[in-house]
């Protein structure tokens, strides 16, 4: 592996599998620059045209009982927040405002599925800013800055092919979910792994056929 590799991870406080991801960044190498890039899934799902897992009813269901089974397999605690989906801007321009660092980020999502709390209650807020240098969050999660900076976030993870969170971007490859960590890792032990004729074959794989919209 390269010294000093950028990775980004891209996230959306509303996912719990960006919770069961953020426990396993620890796992990346220690000279790995890691950059948190908070964005608005809904947006990405708008760009992309597609359904979220919370708006199909079974698939709802299965997703959440899906987090809790696999946090208990990683001995994380979870306790889904008070209603689900939640809006999640005020959590994600909170971030901003903090400065993004990976322990604001651990704290707000811990806030969110280890203690169950509801970030889109303002008094939540308010405590959460306190735990992490933000003193006054009401002027800060108006300031016009903070929102052209999640909007930015998120047109940039749509342009860049992002369609879903938590997703680690390494270089040109992105790797989705907090099932992909493994591969990740793979790669950036050796990303010659990543290049055989199977993989370089799924660049050209013709398109059989599509969906009538």
């Amino acid at each position: 592996m390269k010294e000093n590799v950028k990775v980004l991870w891209v996230f959306d406080v509303i996912s719990p599998f960006a919770y069961l991801a953020f426990a396993r960044l620890a796992q990346l190498p220690a000279d790995v620059q890691l950059e948190m890039v908070p964005v608005l899934l809904a947006g990405l799902l708008e760009r992309f045209g597609q359904m979220g897992p919370a708006e199909i009813p079974s698939k709802r269901r299965f997703t959440y009982r899906f987090a809790l089974w696999r946090a208990r397999r990683l001995g994380l605690p979870m306790r889904l927040p008070p209603v689900h989906p939640f809006n999640p801007l005020a959590a994600l321009r909170l971030i901003i405002a903090a400065g993004g660092e990976r322990r604001v980020v651990g704290t707000v999502l811990d806030a969110v599925f280890r203690d169950g709390r509801d970030v889109s209650d303002p008094a939540v807020i308010a405590e959460l800013a306190r735990s992490v240098g933000v003193a006054d969050p009401h002027t800060a999660l108006a300031d016009p800055a903070i929102k052209q900076r999640l909007r930015e976030n998120t047109e940039w993870a749509g342009a860049r092919g992002i369609f879903g969170v938590p997703t680690l971007v390494i270089g040109e490859e992105i790797f989705w979910g907090h099932d992909a960590i493994d591969m990740a890792l793979e790669y950036l032990e050796d990303p010659r792994d990543f290049e055989d004729a199977a993989m370089r074959a799924v660049e050209t794989l013709p398109v059989g056929v599509q969906r009538r919209k």
